[in-house]
């Protein structure tokens, strides 16, 4: 899990891993101040994020289905190799639908410095010979669950051509931010961007606004933003901040009234306790040659102003 060392011991008591009511492994991280992450083997999903006072950060619905073969609605679902329904796969691919296994000998990260300080778990994903009739590529899919000592959740992704020939991808850590309500929610960083709506046939539209606010459902790929991104959440008095690297698009999802009554494992009233913001790289697919390695890197933090 780590390295040798001081770092394994003070690590050792905040690595645990526990079942799930359906017997899938989960990875419960936890740092020395008292927060906590959960992350499940069933699509590497991060399931829940929680401050040093035991407060919920991510929204789970009431409805979600925990039994695979179903995704989870709710934390942060990995859409890959695919995101949404634009090409050949099932929606958002196949990766939040595997079991993945805890990566006991990890390749080092060097370009990241993992102190003490943290507290992680490594996952791995490679395709079954059931997914490479449907995505004919050979890939190995590193996943690091960060837990920084002030509670930031990191999340490093590396995806490697392990094939003989070139492939492309698209992807999205498609986090569910729980919120009081989203009519008192604005998101700063996305002011003057490009998007493609999904409710217009993915039409290409401007942001005029300085502050995206709420009203009505959305549903958009913000293009090339900034490597960081603010929801603010004025009644709850708290800020989360985004801040990614190798994921220049931001999703921007709340399903509203209508389509909300739509979806099985959503509760009817729930879109007013939530918001997806993503990392994502969408528009323009990655493609990896044979041997190459692509990393992104999503950091989530939250401070209260009152």
């Amino acid at each position: 899990m780590n390295r040798s060392g001081t770092a394994d011991l003070r690590a050792a008591t905040a690595f645990e891993v526990t079942k799930d009511r359906n017997g899938v492994d989960q990875v419960v991280l936890r740092n020395r101040r008292g927060a906590s992450a959960r992350v499940s083997l069933y699509g590497g999903q991060v399931l829940s994020w929680r401050t040093d006072q035991g407060e919920e950060l991510l929204f789970t619905s009431s409805k979600a289905i925990f039994k695979p073969p179903n995704p989870v609605r709710g934390g942060i679902p990995i859409c890959f190799p695919q995101f949404g329904n634009c090409g050949s796969l099932e929606q958002h691919g196949f990766a939040r639908k595997k079991i993945w296994v805890i990566d006991q000998n990890p390749p080092p990260f060097l370009q990241h410095n993992d102190s003490n300080d943290k507290v992680y778990t490594d996952l791995l994903l490679k395709p079954s010979e059931e997914d490479l009739k449907i995505w004919p590529h050979s890939f190995e899919f590193r996943l690091r669950v960060c837990l920084t000592v002030e509670g930031n959740l990191t999340m490093i992704s590396r995806i490697r051509n392990i094939n003989c020939k070139p492939f492309s991808f698209s992807i999205a850590f498609h986090t569910y931010f729980s919120i009081s309500d989203i009519s008192e929610v604005r998101v700063e960083g996305l002011e003057t961007l490009d998007y493609l709506d999904n409710l217009f046939q993915r039409e290409r539209f401007t942001e005029q606004g300085d502050a995206l606010t709420f009203e009505s459902e959305v549903d958009r790929v913000y293009l090339s933003s900034s490597d960081v991104i603010a929801v603010f959440d004025h009644e709850q008095k708290r800020t989360f901040t985004i801040r990614k690297e190798g994921l220049p698009d931001v999703v921007v999802w709340n399903p509203w009234e209508k389509k909300s009554k739509s979806m099985v494992d959503f509760g009817d009233e729930e879109y007013k306790q939530m918001l997806c913001v993503d990392g994502a790289a969408i528009e323009k697919q990655i493609t990896l040659k044979p041997g190459e390695e692509w990393t992104g890197r999503l950091e989530l933090s939250v401070v209260h102003s009152g």
